[in-house]
């Protein structure tokens, strides 16, 4: 069996794929994005993977890859095409080159058309094919840009994807309006730049006539991705909190763990989200920790110091991990959760005022 999660960006519309064989629980991450580099690092941790690599479709003029992060991070590999002109990678991959993880692999296969050094990436079964730019649901991506090429694009599926069975599934690098995956056999049949009927020269006048604008990031990002996402300077500024260890969730919020809070009461706020039943209850609560209750926490936020870390605490770390949601919007940015919430607490026999023995 395989682990199987379709990730999205929601700022370029960018979808990123972590495949994993489920025996060996080795990974590999397909256009990971910059930003998301925290949110995708969670999940890999949660579902207890090793990423080997990331793979990159081809060189991205929408947004940065996060594969240096990932390089740095846990030394994973950067793949990406002999043709995309990139520098920094780790590897090269050619045309039927495989991309092993434990005993599975993704088949690379070249697509240029949306680039010059497109690729597509097929399951060792056939099972599905993750198609980057070159084939999107119901449509293509553009070839007026990067060596791109509308007659290279339309053999390129035609020959390399529109191949595959009907049966397998097509996940795109990019959905403007909410599609998720589609086949090929929907594609060859419904796709309206490529499917049915449609000759080279149908699609090459339809994708001259666009007119589309460049993108946003495209000054930002091509550079950025020549290079693998490798920022200028040395490191990279993630956001990570420096005050203690902490971990950042697939939720997107940081955690820390009872004990090293125990070590750090000193630096920080503590922040008591129940009710005040809860507080003075049989839990006891954190020593010097504030009491307002999450219903009351919007716009009563007066007493806390936005030069502190804050962390939010209750009883089992739900309502506190909202509490920091409505923090953020209050311009509290260094807040974080306690992991277990007093329930963990108690049960590392950690130390409670007016709580019950």
């Amino acid at each position: 069996m395989i682990i199987f999660r379709q990730l999205f960006d929601p700022e370029s519309s960018t979808y990123t794929y972590l495949i994993a064989d489920s025996v060996s629980r080795e990974a590999v991450l397909v256009d990971p994005v910059f930003e998301q580099f925290r949110r995708d690092g969670a999940l890999i941790r949660d579902l207890n993977l090793k990423l080997v690599a990331t793979v990159e479709s081809h060189v991205h003029a929408d947004h940065v890859t996060g594969a240096w992060l990932f390089r740095q991070d846990v030394g994973s590999n950067i793949m990406i095409s002999k043709n995309s002109g990139a520098r920094g990678a780790d590897v090269y991959l050619d045309h039927l080159d495989k991309v092993a993880f434990g005993n599975r692999y993704l088949e690379v296969r070249e697509t240029p058309g949306h680039t010059a050094g497109c690729i597509s990436l097929v399951m060792d079964d056939e099972s599905f094919v993750m198609t980057g730019d070159c084939l999107l649901v119901r449509g293509a991506g553009r070839t007026d840009f990067q060596g791109g090429s509308a007659s290279t694009l339309y053999r390129s599926v035609h020959s390399q994807i529109f191949t595959l069975p009907d049966a397998c599934l097509i996940f795109p690098g990019h959905d403007y309006r909410g599609l998720t995956v589609s086949s090929v056999g929907e594609e060859k049949s419904f796709n309206p730049r490529l499917g049915g009927q449609l000759a080279e020269s149908d699609f090459v006048g339809y994708m001259n006539n666009l007119g589309l604008a460049h993108p946003k990031k495209m000054k930002e990002a091509v550079p950025a991705n020549m290079v693998c996402g490798k920022p200028d300077g040395e490191a990279a500024d993630r956001g990570q909190p420096e005050w203690a260890p902490l971990k950042f969730t697939f939720a997107g919020f940081w955690e820390i763990e009872p004990r090293v809070l125990e070590e750090h009461l000193g630096d920080v706020q503590v922040l008591d989200v129940r009710e005040p039943s809860e507080y003075d209850g049989p839990l006891g609560h954190i020593a010097g920790s504030v009491s307002i209750p999450l219903g009351e926490l919007s716009g009563h936020c007066e007493g806390l110091s936005k030069d502190r870390p804050i962390v939010s605490v209750c009883r089992a770390g739900g309502r506190s991990a909202q509490a920091i949601n409505l923090l953020r919007r209050e311009g509290f940015d260094n807040a974080v959760n306690l992991a277990g919430g007093m329930l963990r607490w108690r049960a590392e026999n950690l130390p409670v005022e007016n709580g019950a023995e």
